[in-house]
């Protein structure tokens, strides 16, 4: 199987940058990269809190074929509860602004984000685009209309 790559451009849009915080992946097969908390001092997220973290880039995608996705770090949502409030964040191919990541703390304590933290984690995904079909009826298929705990637990 070969290996795809695209080339995503990438511009540094805050004085706060480190070359060290480039999104980059951690290992050879892994699908996301870390996104860093890019800011010039340390922050505390208390139990409840919402806060945007700035990453200090912006990105721009080649095609509108593509979509860049914000993930949680499934090591802080362990330990401590931190994770993106709206599940996944999407960053589209017209979007050239600044990437902030929204974090909440879910947990029960405060939480701090020191500068240069990994905070999220950035997938870059083909996208299709859909064009609806009007039809009277959708073709049978063996589950059917069986949603909410239909195949099992």
């Amino acid at each position: 199987m070969s290996e795809t790559h695209v080339e995503v451009k990438v511009q540094v849009v805050s004085p706060h940058f480190r070359p060290e915080e480039m999104p980059s992946y951690a290992s050879a097969g892994a699908a996301g990269m870390d996104l860093h908390a890019c800011i010039a001092k340390a922050l505390t997220v208390h139990p409840g809190e919402r806060v945007r973290v700035p990453t200090g880039i912006a990105i721009q995608l080649p095609s509108p074929a593509m979509v860049a996705l914000v993930y949680a770090r499934s090591g802080l949502a362990w330990r401590h509860g931190l994770a993106l409030p709206n599940g996944v964040g999407v960053i589209d191919s017209d979007y050239t602004g600044e990437i902030q990541v929204l974090l909440t703390n879910f947990g029960s304590e405060p939480v701090d984000i020191a500068p240069g933290d990994r905070i999220a984690q950035l997938v870059i995904a083909p996208i299709y685009l859909a064009k609806w079909v009007s039809t009277d009826a959708l073709e049978p298929t063996l589950r059917g209309e069986r949603g909410f705990g239909s195949t099992g637990v």
